[in-house]
């Protein structure tokens, strides 16, 4: 009979890039316990892993008692939790500035070695106030926390992504498609495994402690080569339209007031600037090959995915 004998706490791990690693840990061999703030709504983690070996507890950011106890007992925490949009009392300071620094906290009185995901692109001058708390939240990390190890991918693509099959579901509804600031803003899209796999590079010892690795793709992508390819790839013929920030951020002012809505001033903001790994990072080793990995390329993985989006599914081959 196997047993899972060490213990992994993931916080997010209910969300996009938090089951890929809770499925990359469960590979392993671990014993993983996902801390959620709606534990019920988790289930979909348990096939991941053998039996007993994925267990949920409801933790909360805001609560530091729910956290200390969600990593007593841990040998690692890994942190996957972060927002796109604020809702409620889910706001970016709570959630990725003040919440990332409850989490190393606790990780540290535990004797847990921590792994933060963050984003490319934190920065404590921007303008945006998501990047401002990302690195608001880097900097709680270190501080309580100086052995962690950050991890700061692009934007991550996948089966669940919220990038590609957003904007494929435009172009499912839409004969246009915005290109914000004329579509010119870079990004080098990086796998959600290829994520999973940096964060195991972490817990096997790979990554420098106390150190941000800076993790992307293949190659960068200017957003209008990104919307030409989702096109092509869902057989779509569309008329790009470049949207100046002006124009996008008046209309963001409306769009953020929906549930879920399409687009934010904050994201506006976080477009005016190139989403890519650093210089720096590529030459001190910082990035994903400098874990050993080699990144999949969008052309590899999204077209695997999108070909729902298609007139007649996988079996479309005419552009419409």
């Amino acid at each position: 009979m196997q047993t899972f004998d060490r213990l992994v706490t993931v916080f997010g791990g209910s969300g996009f890039v938090g089951r890929h690693v809770v499925r990359a840990l469960a590979k392993r061999g671990f014993r993983i316990r996902v801390a959620v703030r709606r534990p019920d709504l988790a289930g979909h983690l348990q096939p991941l892993g053998s039996v007993g070996q994925i267990n949920f507890v409801q933790a909360n950011l805001r609560y530091p008692d729910s956290v200390r106890q969600a990593v007593e007992g841990a040998e690692f925490v890994v942190n996957c939790v972060g927002i796109l949009y604020e809702t409620g009392r889910q706001r970016f300071d709570a959630v990725q500035a003040r919440g990332a620094g409850t989490v190393a906290k606790a990780a540290a009185e535990a004797g847990a070695k921590l792994i933060h995901i963050s984003a490319i692109g934190a920065d404590a001058e921007s303008a945006a106030n998501y990047a401002r708390t990302k690195a608001a939240g880097e900097a709680a990390v270190l501080a309580a926390a100086p052995d962690a190890v950050i991890l700061r991918p692009s934007i991550v693509f996948g089966p669940e992504d919220d990038f590609f099959n957003r904007f494929a579901g435009m172009a499912q509804m839409m004969p246009i498609l915005p290109l914000v600031g004329g579509g010119e803003t870079k990004f080098q899209p990086v796998f959600v495994g290829d994520v999973a796999e940096a964060v195991m590079a972490a817990v096997d010892g790979k990554a420098k402690a106390g150190t941000v690795y800076e993790l992307g793709g293949p190659a960068p992508k200017s957003f209008r080569e990104l919307l030409e390819f989702i096109c092509a790839t869902t057989g779509r013929k569309r008329l790009l339209v470049p949207m100046p920030f002006w124009a996008a951020t008046f209309n963001a002012r409306f769009m953020q007031l929906l549930p879920k809505p399409m687009l934010t001033v904050d994201q506006v903001e976080l477009l005016k600037s190139d989403n890519l790994v650093g210089e720096a990072a590529k030459a001190e080793g910082r990035t994903l090959e400098g874990l050993g990995i080699h990144p999949q390329s969008v052309e590899a993985i999204v077209p695997s995915y999108l070909w729902r989006f298609r007139r007649q599914g996988q079996f479309s081959e005419q552009l419409r």
